[in-house]
Parts: C-alpha cells; structure tokens; sequence
C-alpha cells in the first residue's frame, strides 16, 4: 500500500521517532510545498477564509463541504477562477473530508454550534485547523479543542485576525511601553446600526439540497426555520450567544492580550431586547457587563440599530491609564492625554511623555497576514498568533457575560480551575451544553 502523510506520521510515532523539523514538517505537506486546504462551512466568512488561503499562495484547495448545496455552489465558483481548477470533492458531510489522507489543513467556518466537534476530530485526523470565532458556545467545548490540539500536536488558529493587524501590534508596544501609566479601566464595545430588527418567520421545509438535521447537529431537532439557519442563527441561545460572543470574541481578545490576563473572576449584566421587543431574536439587542479583575476592572456594552457607541466609534477597546487613554480599532489607534486638577487651580494635562499619538495604517489587509501566521506556523509548527488557547481564554469572558445576564445574578468565576463558583444554573448556561445523539465530543 502506498505510504500517507498520516501513514507516515503515525509510524513515526510509533518508531519512537524525534518530533519533525520545519524543514521535514514542510515536506510531507505536499509536493512543491503546497497546503492542501478542505474548506468546511461555505458561508460567506468561510468563502472569505479561502479566498485568503489562496491569496497567500502555495496552497490548493481540495474539498468543500456544507450541509447546503447552494453555499457549496458559490464556493466552488470562488475558488475557479483564483485557483484555476476545481476543488477534488465537495459534500454535505465533513466526516468525509477527514477521512481523507492527503488534507493538510481545514477551515472550519460553519454556525458557532457546530466549531468544536468538526475541529477536534480534525485534530484526531492529524489535521490543522483555522477555526472560525467564537470558537465555541461553551467553555468545557473550548477546552476539548485545547486538549485535542496539544494531544495530537496540531496548529489550531481562531480566525480573530486583529492580532495580525499592524494598528494593534503598534498600540500593544505603545502600551508595553508604560507611557499610559497604570490601567485601571478597560472599555470594549460593538454598536452595529447596519442590524435592526429580525422578523418573525413560520417553520416550514428546508429549501432543496439543505440537510437541516445536519445542521442542528448536537443541539435539539425541530422543524426548519429560516432564522435558524445562515446568519441570523446567532441571535439564538442553542447556536450562538448573540453580539456577545460574535464581536465579544473579537473585542474582549485585544483587552486580554494587551493586559495579559486570562479570564475574569467575576461579571454582572443588565440588558434586554429593548430595541426590539417584539422580534424574533432570543440574544440582548442591549447588553452591558462589568467584569471584575485583580487590578482593573472591564466594561462590554453592545447594540443593535444604533452605531455611536464610546468615543464615537462603531466598535473598539480602550484602556484608561493613569497618564492617558489609548482607544484602538480596525481603522487605527489614538492616544489622548489624561487631565489632572488635583491640586491646582487650573485644569491641565499629564501630557509629559504621552502626547496626543495616532496611528492609521494606509492600507491594511489583517485578515490575509492573518491566515498567512496560520501557514507559517504550519511549516514551523509554532503555535500562532490566535493559538486555540489563547482563543479559549478569551471566549471565557464572553461565556461569563451571558450567564450573567441570562440568570440576573452576579456570577462568580474560578480561573485556576475553569468553573464557575456555588451557581448550577449559570454552570449549565456557559459550561457545558448537552448533546444530541449520535453526536458527541471526545478527544
């Protein structure tokens, strides 16, 4: 029988043999280096994800898999004419893009509830993955994805591509700097006015070439709906957790990253449909959670309808120091000096050593550097910039806010241990959520 990638692998191992050099990791890739790519979720972040894989060169796409025909279709036309030939398979089911020998990597961009279960057994396949945010609706999820990638030596990167953004890398070495002095107040916000309100919709028979069973997956079986389906199926607790987790993921990750924590130890929330009331959503159109730190403390807020939140920007993070606040987003950073009375007749400004600063890049392609770290990282074996730890970490917060507001309680959070402190019923919303049969999650 002719000798596989995970053929050759798993006999190494066996062998007792050295971990693979760069040098040796980059040669079972594929002839000519090339990453050989299966894209699992066709939607249109998914398609996005490709598109950049192939942008980034020395990689092919192999197969293209989604439980709806027509979002099979549309990727199937991205990628003709970049790539200039047609994916080797395509299906509705992604076992059968892991049982394949000759995939190096997959993309897993398919609705939240379905991250954990396609990248563990990726990992299990001896397969690297680039998973798309939130990279899970459970924190027992995220840490199975830990877990797998460690025990099966695998790149796992979550697709929050800000930390391959130059604005960021810059406003991370202005902080490390000291400029700020000590940070006592951390702000992350998303005010998306573009989304107002989702109708409500019969149930009724999925559309031809749909596997909705599929679809829902782990998560309870019912009728079809169209709002349960693409996009607007993060605006229900059994797929998603709203804004809080869609650009929660994002936001929160910056704050983590540029002071170096790990999770809160404890949130409360207040909010609510208050926008719209009537709708179809089951997630806060409004939501604003406190989370307790050591040192600091952070404040999340977001809205539907309206896109004028702090410092007048759609969406962002800033850190109050003592000297000055530094506000960061996708457009750029800003640095505005602190003001101080304390003592003096006159207001003035602590502007020795951090004068008014700005940062906008001309040009910024984050995304694309962002999928560029993940194939780096897999001809290196690094861990990436976005590691599935790292992803995990910050997915804790945003779990932490929607407890909070689902129980209406404060709830209180052990970091050592990952669990959540003397509350069932929160420990049931963010923990661990059951799982339909057949389906299950085990590394």
């Amino acid at each position: 029988m002719a000798s596989t990638r995970r053929n050759f692998l798993a006999s190494a191992a066996l062998a007792g043999a050295a971990p693979l050099s760069a040098a040796s990791a980059a040669r079972v890739l594929g002839a000519n280096d090339r990453i050989r790519v299966a894209l699992i979720g066709c939607g249109g972040m998914g398609r996005g994800d490709l598109r950049d894989f192939l942008r980034a060169g020395k990689t092919q796409v192999v197969g293209l898999c989604d439980v709806d025909q027509s979002q099979i279709a549309k990727a199937a036309e991205d990628v003709a004419e970049p790539a200039g030939e047609k994916p080797e398979m395509t299906t509705q089911d992604f076992r059968r893009v892991l049982d394949r020998d000759d995939i190096d990597a997959v993309i897993v961009a398919t609705p939240d509830h379905w991250h954990a279960i396609p990248t563990v057994e990726a990992c299990k396949a001896g397969k690297d993955v680039y998973v798309e945010k939130p990279l899970s609706v459970a924190v027992w999820e995220g840490r199975q994805m830990v877990k797998a990638a460690r025990k099966h030596d695998r790149v796992v990167q979550m697709g929050t591509q800000q930390r391959s953004g130059s604005q960021y890398l810059a406003a991370k070495e202005y902080i490390e700097s000291g400029k700020l002095g000590k940070i006592r107040l951390v702000r992350c916000w998303a005010y998306l006015d573009w989304k107002g309100r989702t109708p409500h919709q019969p149930d009724g028979p999925a559309p031809e070439g749909v596997d909705y069973d599929m679809w829902l997956g782990p998560t309870e079986k019912r009728d079809f709906n169209p709002n349960r389906f693409h996009f607007t199926f993060r605006w229900y607790w059994p797929y998603s957790g709203g804004l809080m987790t869609d650009w929660g993921a994002h936001m929160i990750d910056i704050a983590n990253w540029y002071m170096g924590i790990k999770a809160p130890s404890s949130a409360m929330s207040v909010g609510g449909k208050f926008a719209y009331p009537d709708d179809a959503m089951e997630t806060p159109d409004t939501q604003q959670v406190l989370y307790e730190f050591p040192e600091f403390s952070m404040i999340w807020e977001h809205a539907l309808g309206v896109g004028r939140g702090p410092e007048s920007r759609e969406h962002g993070v800033q850190l109050h120091g003592e000297n000055g606040v530094l506000v960061v987003d996708r457009s750029g950073w800003q640095v505005f000096p602190e003001t101080d009375k304390i003592d003096k007749a006159y207001r003035t400004y602590k502007s020795a050593g951090v004068p008014l600063a700005e940062y906008r890049p001309d040009r910024e392609d984050m995304h694309l550097a962002h999928v560029q770290n993940f194939l780096d990282c897999m001809r290196s074996r690094e861990k990436p910039r976005s590691d599935v730890e790292i992803g995990h970490n910050s997915m804790i917060a945003c779990h932490l806010g929607n407890a909070a507001v689902r129980t209406g309680r404060r709830v209180y959070w052990d970091v050592d241990n990952e669990q959540v402190k003397d509350d069932p019923e929160a420990a049931a919303i963010m923990y661990q959520r059951p799982y339909r049969k057949p389906w299950k999650l085990e590394v």
